[in-house]
């Protein structure tokens, strides 16, 4: 049975692949001119990974004809702009950042492809299947880059664990399970553009979130679910409001889940379930992913994402983010050294880094979440309210398409 110091590998050739995880462009290449719209949150942490992998951030589109120069000035982008539409008539972009609510983007992305331009799309990549399968498609004949960032692949000790799973330490895969929780949205006073469906989609915490789940999972074991049952919950019925239910307005009503329940299995014929959920008091962000094995667990939880989990029938040990004495795999995505705590910006900016250098003419690194992935995710999430829609009942999910050639 391989043990941890079994599974190292040289430390010179880890060191160097840590050193080097952004270290990806020629320090003489011009840098790429990014556009992003959306100024949001999300908006704030593309722009900064852009400008950490060597872009400049050249235009910005706010929510409004009305918020371009404020979304500028609110993401450091050098000009704002009134649509999409008016940054690519007046300023030549290499890539643009998609990070509007979900309802816009099969619209927005479709439109960049078209244009022959790199895109990057916030998930869900759209809101049905139909369309992730045309921006897929067009992205494959426009020969564009078109990434999605399902991120949390990009934490060190869940390449760890992908590491290990595909060396066998695990053994016989038994059982894939876990959770994603959070609580911003637990109490009925609290309220998002994305609880309605008119903006974020049919679907909300499944998602959100759950889609992130399902693709870590997947990524890390190399199963594909292939069945699933699930139920999903709306706890609270109204939202916005900090009245009696029975006396608010109908017009905040909730048309999207809070909480989903999920069963599952791969196409390996191994068992998996997944509880996601928005509104569980005290839990922040936290994305659990467990893999039981014969040989081997391993238990990854996003919230304490320097560490990974391994059981053993002969004992059990919590592995510590070292780019020393983990696989070349890992270790290229250690972006600060031992000891000094990286997360969910350092993932932001190595996925943005990887996109990017592929963008250049590099070859595709293992592991880069594309629009094809974005539809693989529409796929699961489309499935999960079927199921819901009939009482649980076992839906096939479709295989994900091949690679191209």
């Amino acid at each position: 049975m391989a043990t941890p110091a079994d599974s190292r590998h040289d430390r010179s050739e880890t060191s160097e692949a840590g050193s080097q995880a952004l270290s990806r462009f020629p320090a003489s290449a011009d840098p790429l001119r990014v556009g992003i719209v959306g100024a949001g949150g999300i908006g704030r942490l593309h722009a900064r990974a852009a400008r950490t992998a060597g872009a400049v951030v050249v235009g910005a589109v706010g929510s409004a004809p009305d918020r371009g120069e404020a979304a500028a000035a609110r993401i450091g982008a050098q000009r704002g702009y009134a649509d999409l539409a008016s940054m690519l008539a007046e300023h030549a972009v290499d890539v643009v950042h998609i990070c509007t609510p979900n309802a816009s983007h099969a619209e927005l992305a479709m439109s960049l492809l078209q244009a022959g331009l790199h895109a990057v799309c916030e998930k869900p990549l759209t809101t049905d299947p139909e369309s992730a399968r045309l921006l897929t498609t067009e992205a494959r004949r426009a020969g564009v880059v078109a990434t999605v960032p399902f991120v949390y692949r990009f934490h060190p000790m869940a390449r760890e664990l992908r590491a290990r799973v595909v060396a066998g330490e695990a053994g016989q895969l038994a059982v894939i399970h876990g959770h994603y929780l959070q609580d911003w949205l637990s109490r009925a006073s609290d309220t998002n553009w994305r609880v309605s469906a008119r903006t974020g989609g049919p679907s909300r915490a499944f998602a959100d979130i759950g889609s992130h789940w399902c693709d870590l999972a997947e990524f890390v074991t190399g199963q594909r679910i292939g069945r699933l049952s699930a139920r999903t919950s709306t706890v609270a019925a109204h939202r916005g409001v900090a009245t009696d239910p029975d006396s608010v307005n109908p017009a905040n009503l909730v048309d999207t889940e809070d909480a989903v329940s999920l069963s599952f299995v791969t196409d390996g014929d191994v068992l998996g379930s997944a509880v996601i959920c928005q509104v569980a008091a005290g839990r922040k962000n936290r994305l659990y992913v467990e893999v039981s094995g014969t040989e081997t667990s391993f238990a990854f939880n996003q919230e304490e994402p320097e560490l990974l989990w391994l059981g053993r029938r002969d004992g059990s040990e919590v592995l510590m983010r070292d780019p020393d004495a983990l696989s070349p795999e890992a270790a290229r995505y250690c972006t600060l050294p031992a000891g000094h705590a990286q997360g969910y910006q350092e993932c932001f900016d190595n996925f943005v880094a990887d996109t990017y250098a592929v963008i250049r003419g590099g070859s595709m690194p293992p592991g880069l979440p594309t629009f094809a992935d974005g539809l693989r995710s529409t796929q699961i999430t489309a499935a999960v309210l079927d199921s819901a829609d009939n009482d649980g009942a076992w839906v096939d999910v479709p295989a994900p398409d091949p690679a191209p050639e």
